[in-house]
């Protein structure tokens, strides 16, 4: 498998932190926006504005982090699978992006609308204090790096040299 120089590492690592604070932040702009909304900011204006921040911001950066964060793993020691914590971040990244795209983004556009419901409007602030929950661990998990190695990626332990006059 191909590795990456220090340089590469570093640049990926650039690139993932840079996507991902980007992430986080128009996940804050749309909590932000729904806030403003629920406290009687105009919804002619709150609303257009939050659908355009998850589809122009917040999508694409869900999906670059994504993209990015798989091929770091990909490309360096850390593997995909080897460590839990990378597992864990993997697994939650892409729930996250799957909610994002089908669930997040389309409910923001309905609660742009005219018709728009309390409910709809709700979810404006609730998936994003989610969201930036989910976020916040990630950065934790990512720092801490938790658990340990995967069992199955864990090299066997080596067997110690006997002394020579022990046998």
């Amino acid at each position: 498998m191909t590795r990456l120089s220090p340089d590469g590492r570093k640049t990926l690592l650039t690139l993932h932190l840079v996507t991902a604070l980007g992430w986080l932040g128009a996940d804050l702009v749309l909590l932000t926006l729904g806030i403003a909304g629920l406290r009687g900011a105009d919804p002619g204006v709150v609303y257009p504005a939050a659908a355009l921040v998850a589809t122009w911001l917040f999508a694409p950066l869900s999906v670059l982090v994504w993209v990015i964060g798989v091929t770091s793993a990909l490309l360096t020691p850390w593997g995909l699978l080897r460590w839990r914590w990378v597992v864990v971040k993997l697994v939650l990244t892409t729930v996250m992006i799957g909610l994002v795209l089908f669930a997040l983004t389309p409910n923001l556009r309905a609660a742009a609308g005219p018709d728009a419901t309390a409910h709809q409007r709700l979810d404006v602030v609730v998936a994003p204090a989610v969201s930036t929950g989910l976020l916040v661990t990630m950065t934790v998990i990512s720092t801490w790096k938790p658990w340990g190695r995967n069992r199955r990626t864990v090299p066997p332990p080596r067997r110690a040299a006997a002394p020579a006059g022990r046998r």
